[in-house]
């Protein structure tokens, strides 16, 4: 596949054209079109610290901050500082089962029903800090249910908005509340700002891919497992496609991105494109190699694809490298890809890898 083999190709001539016309047509597309526009107005936000406690003989600082928008919604943000003089980098994403479960320690606040320390594996707190990294963690049902509630709560109901059909979804929300916390992260002077890393797997991969896209304040994008609505081509149609994740999961889009069921050559723009949208910054798209229903080779091409854009800023990317063998990682400038062996997840072997690519952050 050619890079930018679909849609307007002339704002992509160079690179003053993409940075003035291009990459805007690109982001305003997937507002209206795919994850749904934003309202305008502004909120107040509060930031409070609520608990501290310090972990192995002083390494680790464990921090519960409340974020309150409009007075109204309150979400519980779970912060691991590693010891150090400066300020660090973070790794910023959603977690799915509530903050308590990544650690079986009753000292977490609970979120939500669910069992302790169920995802420790997804969230190796312990190798993250050893590499000066903090970690900082919501539950994505604090900003918004990941279910059809016809967006009367979470975030939604913070505007009282007239919804239409360009109205924004689930993801769009989390990844509006994803920016709201990096607002407050100048509050925290451990945590450097601008070397914030935001990460998420799955769904919450696609919601990193749009917040990466979307908020330049992001310095690293970390896509894992997105599959469609996340990094993979949907005009490949493999794996789940437009029609069959718009019918399962009715919220997490804008009502306007029903039209391209089963009509994916109507897309002005495809994944790529909004890959594209992170460059210069760096950006690492994984996949898994038992993950079909994620559709591994089109999230590779689509990060392939985009290297376009990165030659704009006198980067190769990926442009050149073939699709890699389960468990081989994939490395250019600010473009990193790898397959993993196995299932739909992420785990400590991803994370470490994430962390190899994101040593970049420290020497800021």
């Amino acid at each position: 596949m050619g890079a930018f083999s679909y849609g307007q190709n002339d704002a992509l001539q160079d690179l003053k054209k993409w940075k003035s016309q291009g990459r805007r047509e690109v982001i305003d597309f997937f507002a209206r079109e795919v994850y749904g526009v934003v309202p305008a107005a502004k909120v107040s936000a509060k930031w409070k610290l609520d608990r501290e406690s310090v972990l192995a003989d002083g390494a680790i600082t464990r921090r519960e901050y409340l974020l309150s928008l409009a007075d109204q919604l309150e979400a519980r943000v779970l912060v691991y500082l590693p010891k150090s003089e400066k300020s660090v980098p973070a790794f910023l994403g959603l977690n799915f089962g509530g903050n308590q479960s990544l650690e079986d320690d009753e000292w977490i606040t609970s979120i939500k029903d669910g069992k302790r320390g169920s995802a420790a594996e997804r969230w190796p707190v312990q190798m993250i800090i050893s590499q000066g990294f903090a970690v900082v963690t919501v539950y994505c049902g604090d900003f918004d249910p990941d279910h059809d509630d016809q967006f009367q709560n979470g975030v939604h109901a913070l505007f009282g908005e007239k919804r239409d059909e360009e109205s924004w979804g689930t993801i769009s929300g989390w990844a509006w509340g994803l920016s709201r916390v990096l607002d407050q992260l100048s509050k925290v002077p451990e945590i450097d700002e601008d070397r914030v890393a935001v990460i998420g797997h799955s769904r919450l991969g696609k919601t990193a891919l749009w917040a990466g896209a979307f908020d330049e304040r992001f310095a690293m994008v970390v896509s894992n497992n997105s599959g469609c609505g996340g990094a993979a081509l949907s005009r490949r149609r493999q794996g789940e496609t437009v029609e069959k994740i718009n019918t399962r999961f009715p919220h997490w889009f804008s009502q306007s991105y029903k039209k391209f069921n089963n009509k994916e050559e109507d897309l002005l723009f495809d994944q790529d494109q909004l890959v594209a949208c992170v460059a210069p910054r760096p950006i690492y798209v994984a996949s898994a190699s038992e993950d079909s229903w994620a559709d591994p080779v089109g999230e590779f091409l689509s990060l392939q694809s985009a290297a376009s854009v990165y030659g704009l800023f006198g980067m190769k990317g990926l442009a050149d490298r073939e699709f890699p063998s389960p468990g081989e990682v994939l490395s250019g400038d600010g473009q990193w890809y790898h397959l993993r062996m196995g299932r739909h997840d992420i785990t400590p072997w991803d994370w470490e890898r994430y962390l190899k690519a994101a040593s970049l952050l420290k020497k800021k």
